[in-house]
């Protein structure tokens, strides 16, 4: 498929769009660069929030995961059941921290008193699928197992992210479902990485353009799944826990929410 005209951009967005410098496709060549710029400080992250914020190191599948659980700060009864968000953060792939992107998931603790913890999982190329997302349902299991003490309520437990950590966290709500839990009351996919084939109209609408081109994407889903035979990119075995929109059954899942574009690169 040749590139296809793209819609325009909304005009509020044209100016700031063009005053970045984007680079019109990210290669394997530049991640060390990538990963440099998107991992921020947690004072970076949290300055001039309202909230409390602790670090746990949990046993995950290869050694300790460390956590970061964030809240409003203490003020009623120990007794008292939150809301909890499940946070796995995006980085197209390979780069990020448990600070990426967590902007927003910090607006719903101040405003909803919610609990929300974030995992540092770890990332490709060094670690090929299923490593980021079994970090991920292991972090998950601690959560569930640990309700009491962060204060969740059991019934309001939700997973959320942006970009490929909305990927990864539909591939988790896929996961629990198909080993039995942990319950999830909901599952929030905002512009989510979700289909490594890349056949989309919208896959080719931006072939070397905007914020994240098909080029960009294509180095992505190869740093997640690198050149194994049948579960490379495109593969015909790529599991739909690291490529969700491969899913035929969507059968059993929570409650979805998905927040996308006219047109959307990373959901192709």
């Amino acid at each position: 498929m040749s590139s296809i005209p793209r819609p325009p951009y909304d005009p509020e967005l044209a100016p700031g769009l063009a005053a970045i410098k984007f680079s019109p496709t990210v290669t394997m060549e530049m991640i060390e660069y990538v990963l440099e710029q998107s991992a921020p400080t947690s004072e970076q992250a949290l300055s001039g929030r309202k909230v409390v914020h602790r670090e746990e190191k949990i046993a995950g599948p290869q050694g300790d995961i460390t956590i970061s659980i964030i809240s409003s700060p203490p003020g009623q009864s120990a007794t008292t059941k939150y809301p909890g968000i499940f946070y796995t953060h995006g980085g197209r792939m390979f780069a990020g921290n448990r600070f990426l992107g967590i902007g927003p998931i910090l607006d719903w603790v101040e405003e909803s008193d919610a609990v929300c913890v974030s995992v540092e999982y770890r990332l490709p190329p060094e670690h090929l699928d299923p490593a980021h997302v079994e970090d991920c349902y292991a972090a998950l299991l601690w959560v569930y197992s640990h309700l009491d003490g962060l204060q969740i309520d059991p019934d309001k437990l939700m997973i959320a992210g942006s970009s490929a950590g909305e990927g990864l966290a539909a591939g988790v709500a896929l996961l629990c479902r198909d080993r039995g839990g942990p319950n999830l009351c909901a599952q929030v996919l905002i512009c989510p990485m979700l289909d490594d084939r890349n056949e989309t109209v919208s896959s080719n609408q931006y072939i070397s353009e905007g914020s994240w081109s098909r080029g960009s994407n294509l180095t992505g889903w190869a740093c997640l799944l690198g050149s194994r035979r049948g579960r490379g990119r495109g593969g015909e075995d790529v599991s739909i826990h690291a490529a969700p929109s491969r899913a035929d059954d969507l059968s059993g899942l929570p409650a979805t929410v998905i927040d996308v574009g006219s047109t959307e690169i990373l959901a192709s």
